[in-house]
């Protein structure tokens, strides 16, 4: 099964293994654009096989990155850069996605930083400033001019960054929203809300969220809460849920092999919107179980495809299943 076809909207994945976006730091300029880096890393794992690749985490605004070396996407200028990695990607026969992203409070760029309250992450990192109605305002439109520069860029598939801590997943946490507006409270997911639908005025191809279902604290969120917000994001169009957890505040994570998946599977069963499961998943065999015993319709592979670019081959083998090679390294296939 993880190596059998997946259909999102319009588009076809050819097998059910996606790498997971993850931080790369690669921009020497600081100035968000694409770098040789970017192409040669992102294109050896769709040489690799990789059905789906999602670019790491995107910044919507130079504000809201996560470093200075954090890729951008909040300029025109950025996409040309894009689309020349979107265009290698898929001459490898790959399909391509991007994570669009704003680091809230845990932003470490120089200049002020904003998040739903003025609360830091720990006593290490900077205090935020509240945000303004106008700059909720304006962060919305940075999402959906982010989406509209990516629809440009060729990308096949667009995720929302709503985990690890980041700014949507700190309007959604009452740990980190403290907020009496109509932002705060009882309609803590209104700014995620916001995001989609602004999204979905310019985008129209597949539409994925990544959330932090679980914040590992006696008075935050847990998978139970997040079942409610899936059938929201089912509700607005979302196509897929990729389920990872923690990182909103800090927290001691019981972390082993597949500890995430459940978290997965509950929201795939319990709202029937398709998922992702990410979290130390290293074999073929696991990646196998997962999808067999329907906890989740796509794989999320992350650390092990940095170790490995040539992770689907590995899982290939595992499963006995003959992979077919590019033209130019049959012979040591």
């Amino acid at each position: 099964m993880l190596f059998s076809p997946y259909t999102i909207r319009d588009v076809t994945l050819k097998n059910r293994i996606v790498m997971s976006p993850m931080c790369m730091y690669a921009c020497d300029r600081e100035d968000g654009t694409v770098h040789n880096w970017h192409l040669i890393h992102y294109a050896t794992r769709a040489v690799g096989q990789v059905g789906l690749i999602i670019v790491e985490a995107t910044a919507v605004t130079p504000q809201g990155r996560i470093s200075a070396r954090d890729l951008g996407i909040w300029s025109d200028d950025h996409i040309s850069g894009l689309r020349t990695l979107t265009t290698l990607v898929h001459e490898q026969g790959a399909k391509i996605g991007i994570q669009l992203a704003h680091a809230g409070r845990k932003a470490t760029v120089s200049g002020e930083i904003i998040a739903p309250s003025p609360i830091p992450f720990d006593d290490n990192m900077r205090t935020p400033k509240e945000m303004t109605k106008t700059e909720i305002e304006e962060t919305i439109h940075a999402f959906q001019q982010g989406a509209r520069r990516a629809k440009e860029a060729d990308f096949d598939v667009i995720e929302i960054h709503a985990a690890h801590g980041y700014l949507i997943n700190e309007f959604l946490s009452p740990l980190t929203n403290k907020r009496t507006d109509e932002y705060g409270g009882e309609d803590r997911y209104r700014f995620l809300g916001e995001v989609i639908e602004a999204i979905k005025e310019v985008w129209d191809g597949p539409l994925f969220v990544r959330i932090s279902a679980h914040d590992y604290h006696p008075d935050g969120l847990t998978v139970n809460d997040y079942i409610d917000y899936a059938q929201r994001m089912k509700a607005q169009g979302v196509d897929l849920i990729d389920v990872s957890s923690g990182a909103v505040v800090p927290a001691k994570i019981d972390a082993y092999p597949g500890y995430q998946v459940p978290f997965a599977e509950t929201i795939r069963r319990e709202t029937n919107v398709p998922t992702g499961a990410v979290g130390l998943i290293t074999s073929g065999l696991q990646a196998e179980e997962i999808l067999r015993n329907g906890r989740a319709d796509l794989v999320f592979i992350g650390r092990e495809l940095l170790r490995n670019p040539y992770w689907p081959k590995t899982a290939a083998n595992e499963l006995g299943i003959q992979l077919e090679a590019p033209k130019p390294y049959v012979r040591g296939w």
